[in-house]
């Protein structure tokens, strides 16, 4: 069995609630996690959508949430949480709007899928400054020990 990864906001596949988006308070959706490899030294969260700009025709995967050497003694994130009151030792990487905070899901136009995806690595990464996802991604290849993907969609009203 791997890791196991759910929202207390949403099921996997369900509608993420309006709160958690830019129709509401844009704040973080509740994460829980279990089950991780023991060798698990330290975790890092993207939450994307690669249905940008239209799901119909998306172009590009818009970045909403990176946080990278998340403590393998955490089980999760309460909603809301702001980066003062992260796990001890967890780091901010940047989103698409350039910010190191979470970015609600925020489409045009159409239902988009965010996906939330946490990896277990086998090592901390250390301070890597503020890293996009792609420069997070490129220090995770080849210390990635597991995975869990939680997927949330939201249209606006």
């Amino acid at each position: 069995m791997g890791i196991l990864l759910t929202s207390m906001a949403f099921a996997a596949g369900a509608a993420i609630p309006a709160v958690h988006t830019c129709d509401g308070a844009n704040i973080s959706p509740p994460l829980a996690w279990s089950n991780l490899p023991p060798a698990t030294k330290s975790l890092a969260l993207i939450v994307d959508d690669p249905d940008a700009p239209d799901p119909a025709a998306p172009q590009r995967t818009w970045v909403h949430w990176v946080l990278y050497d998340i403590p393998p003694g955490a089980t999760g994130l309460p909603q809301g949480v702001s980066q003062r009151d992260l796990p001890p030792g967890t780091r901010t990487g940047l989103n698409d709007w350039k910010d190191a905070g979470y970015g609600g899901p925020w489409p045009p136009l159409g239902r988009y899928r965010y996906f939330h995806k946490l990896s277990a690595l086998d090592v901390v990464l250390n301070d890597l400054g503020k890293p996009t996802k792609a420069q997070l991604e490129k220090a995770m290849q080849g210390h990635v020990i597991g995975q869990a993907e939680l997927i949330g969609l939201y249209q606006r009203p």
